[in-house]
């Protein structure tokens, strides 16, 4: 299927690795311009040439998504580089594991930077350029938990819910000139959770990787975890015209592991 965004420009944070990646990945194979970012510049590099064969041009520019002078900083320089901006997509990094009597202040006001206002930061900046754009859409990436909380995950399963309030509430003010929606992945086997999965097998939880990896996947319908590209198709399909209709959704992408409608 021709998504018809070609030519089109496209922002990811946190795209350096994980679905944020997956996500710039799909939008350049699909011939958009895409516009990555990270804090660590290595993997940053890194991602840009893996991204650099696909058929939209793909420029790193280094970020620290808690900053908004750096956010400021991204969207300019994919201005200056191609022009406009047609679509932003809002991912983040993880935050931190654990209880509510096990976090700090300190926590609290960090996740609320990395997770919300990274993304309120990223549309002041680009709004302008998705308004003055004919086919301008925000898609914001950010987990199940939203709509039903995890154990020990207190900071994502309070804090996200922010990002679904700004999306519900963007999609009404900013339309009918841009699009806004969510997305809401459960596992899928990014470098993360490669990561956790690898540890477990370490402590004897597990006798290999991939029980590990089965072990994310008991609560999930389809047997498995989610690839990050199965992630990263839909969020070039909400970027695209043949979603021209969909606005102010929240999706799961999550192998039918949410049990409420």
């Amino acid at each position: 299927m021709d998504l018809g965004i070609d030519g089109d420009t496209v922002v990811v944070t946190a795209s350096s690795a994980g679905l944020g990646r997956a996500s710039a990945e799909a939008l350049a194979d699909e011939g958009a311009n895409v516009v990555i970012c990270g804090r660590d510049p290595e993997r940053l590099a890194d991602a840009e040439a893996e991204l650099a064969d696909l058929a939209g041009d793909v420029l790193g520019v280094e970020t620290d998504i808690t900053s908004k002078a750096d956010i400021d900083a991204l969207v300019e320089a994919a201005v200056e580089a191609f022009g406009g901006i047609d679509h932003v997509v809002t991912s983040a990094g993880g935050v931190p594991p654990g209880g509510f009597a096990d976090t700090t202040e300190e926590a609290w006001y960090g996740a609320f930077d990395m997770l919300v206002m990274s993304a309120v930061w990223t549309v002041e900046a680009a709004r302008p350029y998705l308004e003055a754009s004919d086919a301008g859409t925000i898609t914001c990436i950010t987990s199940t938990t939203v709509n039903e909380v995890a154990d020990d995950l207190i900071l994502s399963n309070a804090v996200r819910r922010g990002v679904i309030g700004l999306v519900k509430s963007l999609s009404r003010e900013l339309a009918p000139s841009v699009r806004v929606n969510a997305v809401l992945p459960a596992a899928h086997e990014t470098s993360r959770i490669e990561e956790l999965v690898e540890a477990s097998v370490e402590r004897g939880d597990h006798d290999t990787y991939e029980a590990g990896l089965q072990s994310w996947a008991d609560d999930i319908p389809l047997g498995r975890i989610g690839g990050p590209r199965e992630l990263g198709d839909v969020v070039a399909f909400l970027a695209s015209d043949r979603a021209s209709f969909v606005t102010g959704a929240c999706i799961p992408v999550d192998g039918g592991r949410l049990r409420s409608a």
